[in-house]
């Protein structure tokens, strides 16, 4: 998985990007094929803001945290990626039994594409 760690308007210390990165790879419990994970912190006066979004096959899953410190606002955007992850898990779930049916039905169904020929 590739991740980054993108800071805006403030110095990123090497605590906050390990807790970033910490909190990305934490991410993998959840769902596995991950493609990347992305973080935005920004600040603006008084406000935290942390921007997490993660990359999957075929979608994007996104959250924000806004608070007066920087480590809950990195939580709360973990938190709702957590949950669109486990969401996005489920959909596969649903959707995947259907499709190995359908294959091993077309599998196990006999072929009329060839000519059957007796001897």
């Amino acid at each position: 998985m590739l991740k980054k760690v993108t800071a805006r308007h403030f110095d990123l210390t090497p605590e906050i990007k390990s807790k970033a990165e910490a909190e990305m790879e934490g991410l993998n419990r959840y769902f596995d094929n991950i493609i990347s994970a992305e973080f935005i912190l920004d600040v603006e006066r008084h406000r935290r803001m942390a921007e997490l979004k993660v990359k999957v096959y075929n979608s994007v899953l996104s959250g924000s945290g806004d608070t007066d410190d920087m480590y809950n606002s990195i939580d709360q955007a973990v938190d709702k990626v957590k949950g669109q992850l486990k969401k996005h898990k489920g959909k596969l779930k649903r959707k995947n039994p259907e499709e190995i049916a359908e294959k091993t039905e077309a599998l196990t169904r006999p072929s009329t594409d060839v000519d059957e020929v007796d001897i």
